[in-house]
């Protein structure tokens, strides 16, 4: 997907959707160390590619990380963060083992929590205003 351009086309829409995404690691354990996160990154990179959705931006620190994607109207967001989680956990234990024992008793990496707040566009009191400033039949 090009960044470059503010709204996306589908086969029959044009939207904008971007979501900021929070994960955290179970019990807030303080795991991650950068060369984690730059093999976060990447799977997040292809996980993302097999929805097509993108990955605009990504950062994070020991015990959590912060996502900024787009994504087609198509795409389920609960469905992606699983997604997301499943498989960064699966493919990161794997690239560092050394994570596998932090990852207590359940081999969970990520808490099975996260945040999910939608970003872009207009303010909500513009939309409102614009609602509201409607021509509305008699």
């Amino acid at each position: 997907m090009d960044t470059q351009q503010p709204y996306r086309t589908g086969r029959h829409c044009v939207f904008m959707l971007h979501a900021h995404l929070v994960f955290v690691t179970k019990y807030r354990g303080d795991l991650f160390g950068a060369e984690h996160l730059d093999s976060l990154e990447g799977i997040f990179r292809n996980v993302c590619a097999d929805f097509e959705t993108e990955l605009v931006e990504f950062n994070g620190e020991g015990d959590y990380v912060h996502l900024l994607v787009i994504y087609p109207p198509k795409v389920a967001l609960s469905r992606l963060v699983n997604s997301l989680k499943g498989v960064s956990s699966r493919r990161l234990k794997l690239m560092h083992p050394e994570l596998v024992k932090p990852a207590y008793q359940k081999n969970a990496l990520w808490s099975p929590s996260y945040f999910a707040g939608s970003v872009g566009g207009a303010p909500i009191s513009w939309v409102r205003q614009y609602i509201e400033q409607q021509a509305r039949p008699h």
